[in-house]
């Protein structure tokens, strides 16, 4: 079900993106506006308001279809729930080329006197 939903959401996505880069800034969708343009086909403003009511359509079904893939999938993930402060920081490592610190003093080897 969900892998289905996936889908249907990635071909509105892209429907979505194709029909906002088809409209004019101006208004005049498709490029209509000169003697060039779609004109037996559909006015101006027929034009525009089919690529509006398109946008507003396909934006409610993305909207609808992320929110019912967000509630479908909200309780399956395989991580355990934990918050970040409950983990230890990073450890505090020498950033590379510095040089080394030097090793702890080492105890003498000889004999020892007993200390009284």
């Amino acid at each position: 079900m969900s892998t289905v939903l996936l889908i249907i959401h990635l071909f509105v996505t892209l429907a979505l993106i194709g029909v906002v880069l088809i409209q004019r800034s101006e208004g005049g969708g498709l490029g209509v506006g000169s003697s060039q343009g779609m004109g037996s086909f559909m006015s101006g403003r027929g034009t525009a308001n089919l690529l509006t009511r398109t946008t507003a359509i396909l934006a409610a079904m993305f909207m609808v279809l992320s929110l019912t893939l967000a509630l479908l999938n909200r309780g399956t993930s395989t991580a355990p729930t934990r918050s970040i402060l409950d983990s230890p920081g990073p450890s505090s490592t020498a950033p590379a080329g510095t040089p080394a610190p030097p090793p702890p003093p080492a105890a003498p080897s000889g004999p020892s006197a007993p200390t009284n």
